[in-house]
């Protein structure tokens, strides 16, 4: 399982892209115990940051998991289409180089991306400062996804939040 997740992180902010570290891994940077083989992120979703986001990426090796062209991401109307008729929630890059982790861009966040900014937790892996979203934040998200493991981090995250 590839874990260079400092080397994500070191591309995306590199090239000034807005990101959220949200998901599995926000759950372990917020300090609980939690396998992940992938990055969640919700990132600036206007046509011009995503451009610059899918650039960085495709740039950096890696590649759309579904046969489309990566910078259809930038395009609203594209992803409210991916939502409706296939059911996506997430964008998904693999990475050529196989070092880093999958990368799974959130299509529309259950939280308001610029709220995420404003109030995510600022940690520093690697000397790179990466931004992860915050607990009440996860937990929103955690539940909207109602599955079995985010329901299992949502009251790890509640007690977290009682310490």
């Amino acid at each position: 399982m590839p874990v260079d997740f400092i080397g994500l992180f070191s591309l995306l902010v590199a090239a000034r892209v807005r990101f959220v570290v949200v998901g599995g891994l926000a759950v372990l940077l917020h300090g609980l115990d939690r396998l992940t083989a992938d990055v969640d992120l919700a990132i600036d979703l206007s046509t011009d940051a995503t451009q610059d986001a899918v650039r960085a990426l495709t740039l950096g090796g890696y590649r759309p998991m579904a046969p489309v062209d990566p910078m259809s991401l930038a395009d609203p109307e594209q992803r409210r289409d991916w939502q409706a008729s296939r059911g996506m929630k997430v964008f998904s890059f693999w990475d050529s180089t196989n070092t880093r982790p999958t990368v799974d861009v959130m299509l529309a966040p259950t939280v308001n991306f610029d709220e995420l900014w404003t109030e995510a937790a600022v940690v520093t892996i690697g000397g790179i400062e990466v931004r992860i979203a915050s607990i009440p934040h996860l937990i929103r998200m955690k539940v909207a996804a109602g599955r079995t493991q985010d329901l299992a981090d949502v009251e790890r995250l509640r007690a977290k939040l009682l310490d």
